[in-house]
């Protein structure tokens, strides 16, 4: 098979975005298997978890609240909220519309971890690609838990091995029968071990694992631990919308920029080695 062999600063002539980089870095050296058929998807996807992470931080500032189902609110101009705690857009409100306000006017919002992290994803993709589009892919959204719209396509897969833009879940088996909302806690990773869970803040992984074991019921034996689940959006998917510019900047580090990350391209597919 033919195989090409691309270093990192050919991926990114010049001086690379900081944060980027410091993900391909990490993917470098990750086990799993990171798998694109062009560097267009490769970029695509960092951009994309720059966003998550930018998306995780935003929202930690826009003082939307944790609620369990029966107490969500949100901004009623743009939603409806059912009786099961679902947020509904309205039929004459764009999707970018709603989902911009919530981190324009987070304290009209409250709802649980799951619904928190796909609102953090459909942020990133706003984000990704044109507005229009975003508008189209994602009518008549809904943001209810793990329901999620078929565009999105989440991602749920197995791995010890986190990358900063993955979500990750913290598992309590021993919660409290009067605090089952407490039953875990999904995070975005944003460094290594700092992670942002919705209704807990920007912590260390400790901190959530210890906030989690204040929730256990009375003579509980198990400890909250960290899972091996990751959830991530459909990148490769997605990358077929990216924007031909991007809609807001995303402020980078400024990192390293030596590597001994390559990139290899055999056939029509590129893998991080």
């Amino acid at each position: 098979m033919n195989q090409k062999i691309v270093a990192v600063n050919q991926i990114y002539p010049g001086k690379p975005s900081g944060s980027k980089f410091k993900i391909a870095q990490w993917m470098g050296k990750s086990k799993r298997i990171f798998e694109f058929g062009t560097l267009r998807e490769l970029d695509f996807e960092l951009e994309m978890r720059v966003r998550i992470m930018r998306a995780a931080i935003l929202m930690n500032k826009s003082g939307a609240g944790f609620a369990t189902f029966a107490t969500t609110r949100c901004n009623e101009k743009y939603w409806v909220l059912t009786e099961h705690g679902a947020i509904v857009l309205k039929p004459n409100v764009q999707p970018e519309t709603g989902i911009e306000d919530i981190f324009v006017n987070g304290k009209k919002y409250a709802f649980e971890c799951a619904t928190a992290m796909l609102i953090i994803f459909y942020k990133a993709v706003l984000d990704s690609i044109d507005n229009a589009v975003f508008n189209r892919l994602f009518s008549g959204l809904k943001l209810y838990d793990w329901q999620y719209d078929e565009d999105l396509d989440v991602q749920i897969f197995n791995s010890t091995e986190f990358v900063p833009g993955d979500c990750v879940y913290f598992k309590n088996p021993d919660v409290d029968p009067k605090t089952r909302h407490w039953q875990g806690e999904n995070a975005i990773l944003l460094a290594r071990n700092i992670y942002f869970g919705h209704g807990i803040g920007i912590v260390r992984g400790q901190f959530i694992i210890d906030f989690l074991n204040s929730k256990r019921k009375k003579n509980a034996e198990r400890e909250a631990y960290l899972t091996d689940v990751i959830a991530v959006p459909n990148f490769k998917y997605l990358s077929q919308f990216k924007a031909t510019e991007a809609r807001t900047p995303v402020p980078f580090l400024d990192l390293c920029h030596s590597s001994n990350l390559i990139v290899s391209e055999i056939g029509t597919k590129t893998y991080l080695i």
